[in-house]
């Protein structure tokens, strides 16, 4: 009795010979006619179908949102409710994104951000 790999190097061994001898028989590449018939017209462009449309239209919408707040205006434009209203920020989040587009504009960074960070949030 064969060990399992003596059958599959056997195996592999007839597969080659197999191939070989087709390949062997296939006709040589003939060379194509002279002449080859001019292809048909090209169809019309497709128009999109309304689910296509209405992700084109809402892709476009939701431009500048990104995240949590994109997948959820895509899912609800998609099904075709009115989108979700904007989150407000709370005060102390406004104050933050304030103080930070301001430490920003100055081009602070490190200690410097930190300090400025600090006494913008207490003022």
């Amino acid at each position: 009795m064969l060990s399992r790999t003596s059958q599959l190097a056997s195996a592999i061994v007839l597969s080659a010979c197999f191939l070989g001898a087709v390949h062997a028989q296939t006709p040589a590449a003939t060379p194509a006619p002279a002449k080859t018939p001019a292809p048909a017209a090209t169809p019309a462009a497709k128009t999109p179908t309304p689910q296509q449309q209405r992700m084109a239209d809402c892709n476009k919408s939701a431009e500048g949102k990104k995240g949590d707040e994109r997948k959820t205006y895509m899912s609800a434009c998609l099904k075709g409710e009115a989108p979700p209203p904007a989150k407000q920020l709370t005060p102390q989040q406004q104050k933050m994104k304030d103080c930070n587009a301001k430490a920003g504009e100055q081009k602070l960074t490190g200690d410097k951000r930190k300090t400025f960070m600090s006494t913008c949030l207490k003022g």
